[in-house]
């Protein structure tokens, strides 16, 4: 599985249902982890980005899928980033 770290910002839809907030994320859990994918962490963080979530997915493929579906409910933008832990980052090397 890769992991991967996803910043979430909420679009205008998104922000006027902020409390739906929590509920989205467990619908979303059940829903990807139909595809195989697992939200291990996520938070709800202050600053440029609205929630931050640490996922693991089968490969680049099935979450670019789930994430264009998200983002197509209208309620989130996504920014995502690969991560390597430090074991797979030295097996790069």
């Amino acid at each position: 599985m890769a992991k991967y770290v996803i910043l979430f910002d909420w679009t205008e839809q998104g922000i006027r249902n902020y409390r739906d907030s929590p509920g989205r994320v467990d619908a979303a859990r059940g829903e990807l982890g139909k595809l195989g994918i697992a939200i291990e962490h996520i938070y709800w963080t202050l600053g440029p980005h609205d929630v931050v979530g640490v996922i693991d997915a089968p490969d680049d493929e099935t979450l670019t899928k789930a994430l264009l579906a998200l983002g197509a409910q209208g309620n989130v933008r996504t920014t995502t980033m690969r991560a390597f832990d430090q074991e797979e980052f030295s097996g790069l090397l």
